[in-house]
């Protein structure tokens, strides 16, 4: 078992440098980052794009939706929903079906229909499946009421039966999944998927790696108990750690080998869901206040706003920033979490993250494809 001795502003910078790598195109960051959380929240941008806009070179909103088919990603649930290069998703598959006696899945009457109806016309919009099934409906997974042919896609695509093709206007058209490559067992899925996690959140605290590993294990009970994975990978220091103010820190072994280079002191506006951010206890023992994402939360109660994005500056998180785009300029409500600085070299920094940012927003009226 590797142990390492670490400050807290030796923790700060490693997290930093672990996922503020150098921007790279987006074929290429989206590999190194093996998986970018999605949410449908436009205010004023998709998580997804917030959190790529750090990571690839030149990249405006809505550039994954656009390369998306072409550079062959998939969708999928790891810890959260999200996009992933297809070696991710292989990891993921086959899904056991825990209501199925060998953990086997096998459509429903309707879903088998529906399975086939795509098999046989191609990559399928769930408007297409009206004609042919009504809109007969049933209850989803919120509680409320879906077409049941939605939920038919829905299902085959959790069990790998189908996938995400592209998106149109948001909606996701389904098309056959091929034939996986050779499969792995479970446990080195398991093994390869634990690693992945701990590595995208790095370094995570244990409590939160256990957290993001629970959200996985929901969806695919086939990998087995993930706990004991973690162990066995610290015994063999595939997993280093340090415990940092009684806190114990994980991450893949060699992460911190490297030279830590300079911290900019640069601004950067972060998504609610960016791997820097993600690990709620981790933020709060770095940098000494709990962030919330309250975009759910009734407004009475809201401390932070909508949809406040964290507002990194160096290796500290020091407030807030909530943003809106009316009549081509950026509408700017800041909040910090002690006192605001007042430095020059922050109020320079603040606005090139701005224009940064308004420059992000604009689409792209090319057919250029981000690369």
């Amino acid at each position: 078992m590797t142990s390492r001795l670490l400050t807290l502003a030796q923790l700060r910078a490693l997290a930093r440098a672990n996922t503020l790598f150098p921007p790279l195109p987006l074929a290429d960051a989206l590999h190194r980052l093996g998986f970018v959380q999605a949410d449908p929240i436009r205010a004023p941008a998709r998580a997804q794009d917030l959190i790529l806009r750090h990571r690839v070179r030149g990249y405006r909103a809505g550039d994954l939706d656009r390369a998306f088919a072409r550079l062959g990603l998939e969708e999928d649930f790891l810890y959260a929903y999200g996009f992933m290069p297809a070696a991710t998703r292989h990891l993921l598959h086959p899904r056991a079906d825990p209501l199925h006696p060998a953990g086997l899945h096998q459509p429903d009457t309707l879903a088998a229909a529906v399975l086939d109806f795509v098999r046989t016309a191609g990559p399928t919009h769930p408007r297409d499946l009206e004609v042919r099934f009504g809109r007969d409906r049933a209850i989803n997974a919120w509680g409320g009421f879906s077409k049941a042919t939605t939920r038919a896609l829905e299902s085959l695509h959790h069990f790998g039966l189908l996938r995400v093709a592209q998106r149109r206007d948001g909606i996701r058209i389904y098309a056959a999944a091929p034939q996986p490559p050779a499969l792995l067992d479970a446990a080195e899925r398991a093994r390869r998927a634990v690693l992945l996690i701990a590595q995208i959140l790095a370094p995570v605290s244990l409590t939160s790696l256990h957290g993001a590993l629970a959200l996985m294990a929901r969806r695919n009970p086939g990998l087995g108990p993930l706990p004991p994975v973690v162990v066995a990978l610290r015994k063999t220091g595939a997993l280093e750690q340090a415990i940092v103010e009684g806190e114990r820190y994980l991450w893949p072994a060699g992460m911190a080998d490297s030279p830590q280079p300079p911290i900019p002191r640069d601004v950067r506006i972060l998504a609610p869901f960016d791997p820097l951010v993600w690990d709620r206890r981790r933020f709060e023992h770095l940098w000494g206040w709990a962030y919330r994402f309250e975009a759910y939360t009734p407004p009475v109660r809201r401390q932070f706003g909508y949809y406040a994005m964290p507002l990194l500056h160096g290796d500290a998180v020091v407030g807030w920033i909530n943003l809106a785009l009316i009549g081509g300029q950026l509408q700017v409500d800041l909040g910090y979490a002690v006192r605001p600085p007042h430095s020059q070299a922050f109020q320079r920094a603040l606005e090139a993250e701005l224009a940064r940012f308004q420059r992000f927003l604009i689409a792209r009226t090319s057919l250029t494809q981000a690369s």
